[in-house]
């Protein structure tokens, strides 16, 4: 492995975290006099990003320039698996310099901040692979400055920051595929124009699309622009941080509640599809396979979840309780979060009554059907994570037909997707990666089970990071938070998030001593 190249690549990747914390310094700027009188002083956050921010462009220029001989370099594959690896676990080590410096001005540890590294680190990591867990037990008593670039994190991971790298730097268009195939999720990549610069500009151009319209939207619903800015990041990247402590469910608010769920719906299918259908081809869902079943699977959720949770708490119309129910369900299979739970203190008199708001207290019965929701996740090639719609399609498919060549040995039949005939190859390769991925929950839920000692947490929390979703049930369910997990049990979980945001593959080859040999 040439490491020339992989540094030479970080470099213009930490260059830019550097100056995307330009906005939220502008953020902390604009705030200053309206937070300097309150508990946490804002000037404290003005220079934090400052001095991050120079930290962050220096150590990329120093980079730069160490490694420049390395330029031309060409990227094959095993240097683009080291790539996307460690521009994640560069980029979350860097994003978290601004709430440690934070700490360090208010002489740590205060509530208004975040104060250890290993949760600075968990809370960054958490961001930018759009998984949503946190450990802030009082979101909104941190500073407006740092709850934004806390959710533009989110939107940089959404679509995938070595992408953006990808798209505004042409002259790695020379291995570009490579790093492409490395970070873009799904077993099937497709490639939308000649050159993968370009497929990744026009990516980046319907994601901002997106964002422009769900922030107009939601400030149209009396959210202000800060609040819906950060809520369009954490909807469009199915991330799910918010900036309130009671998620969505803060505003209390059936059009935004829709909004949200449009979007979230949109971000967890594939962004391929989407250009498509703006280019004018509008059959370009209903004639698409894995759209299809992930439509089919939301519907059937949401009817089996609503019957359930309506006759054991029937105090609300059939509206409210669709409303809800289909908001959550879709929430947690394009893998966002996001919650709607109400306050009990003043909108509810008893837990039966907010039963329809918050998954955490619903049957296990429909719990059940919401973790199957969580590891199947959203569409290939969308901001969502999980094992991906199309995996599990393919799946069944197969089982299906080896289920038919057991009781006709000499039939034989083509998997097909659509109109496309599945390669053995991909075939193999998605089956593969299901069994690896129930290899890794195990092993990490005896891990987290032996740190913490409570299974229904140790197991829902590796499932919550795994496949990038946020919440799990018990202390860190849609209205808890990872604040009481060990420290050791924050970097095993953080890990599971990079994991689980490049797919397994990206990250486990750099394990494998073959990957660090010469070429």
């Amino acid at each position: 492995m040439n490491f020339g190249i992989v540094l030479y690549i970080q470099s213009f990747l930490v260059i830019t975290i550097g100056l995307f914390q330009i906005f939220p310094l502008i953020f902390a700027i604009y705030y200053y006099k309206i937070e300097y009188n309150v508990a946490i002083n804002s000037l404290n956050t003005i220079n934090s990003f400052i001095y991050s921010i120079i930290i962050t462009i220096a150590m990329g220029i120093i980079i730069n320039l160490a490694m420049k001989k390395y330029r031309k370099t060409e990227v094959k594959i095993r240097e683009s698996f080291a790539v996307v690896t460690f521009g994640w676990v560069f980029a979350a080590f860097f994003a978290s310099l601004p709430f440690l410096i934070h700490a360090y001005f208010l002489n740590y540890p205060s509530t208004g901040s975040i104060n250890t590294f290993t949760d600075a680190y968990f809370e960054m990591m958490s961001g930018f692979t759009t998984t949503g867990s946190t450990i802030l037990t009082d979101i909104e008593v941190l500073p407006k400055g740092l709850l934004f670039w806390r959710s533009l994190s989110h939107w940089l991971g959404g679509m995938g920051i070595i992408l953006l790298t990808v798209a505004i730097l042409p002259a790695l268009g020379v291995g570009g595929m490579q790093l492409y195939q490395a970070e873009v999720p799904g077993p099937i990549t497709d490639k939308i124009a000649p050159r993968i610069s370009q497929t990744a500009k026009i990516l980046w151009g319907v994601y901002l699309l997106f964002t422009v319209i769900e922030t107009i939207l939601l400030m149209l619903g009396g959210m202000d622009f800060f609040d819906s800015l950060c809520h369009t990041f954490g909807t469009i990247a199915t991330g799910g941080f918010s900036t309130k402590n009671l998620s969505v469910g803060h505003y209390n608010s059936t059009y935004i509640n829709l909004v949200i769920t449009v979007f979230m719906f949109l971000a967890g299918t594939s962004f391929t599809l989407h250009y498509r259908f703006l280019k004018g081809n509008l059959s370009a869902y209903t004639k698409d396979s894995e759209f299809k079943f992930y439509f089919s699977v939301i519907l059937l959720s949401t009817i089996i979840i609503m019957l359930d949770t309506y006759q054991k708490s029937n105090e609300y119309s059939v509206i409210k309780s669709v409303e809800s129910v289909l908001f959550q369900v879709v929430s947690i299979i394009t893998t966002t979060g996001y919650g709607i739970g109400l306050d009990s203190a003043t909108n509810a008199n008893s837990a039966q009554n907010i039963s329809i708001f918050q998954f955490g207290i619903w049957s296990t019965f429909s719990q059940s059907i919401m973790i199957l929701l969580m590891i199947l996740g959203g569409s290939a090639g969308s901001t969502g994570g999980g094992v991906k719609n199309i995996r599990v399609l393919l799946a069944i498919k197969f089982m299906f037909n080896e289920i038919i060549k057991f009781i006709y040995p000499r039939h034989v039949k083509l998997i097909r997707v659509g109109q496309n005939v599945i390669k053995q190859s991909i075939l193999l390769s998605t089956l593969g990666f299901l069994i690896i991925h129930i290899i890794i929950t195990m092993l990490a839920t005896v891990v987290m089970n032996f740190l913490e000692n409570d299974f229904i947490i140790s197991f829902t929390s590796v499932i919550a990071t795994l496949n990038n979703i946020g919440p799990g049930l018990g202390k860190i369910g849609p209205t808890g938070n990872f604040s009481e997990i060990s420290s050791v049990g924050k970097w095993v979980l953080s890990f599971c998030m990079l994991l689980g945001r490049l797919e397994l593959y990206s990250v486990i080859i750099i394990f494998f001593p073959i990957a660090w040999k010469k070429n």
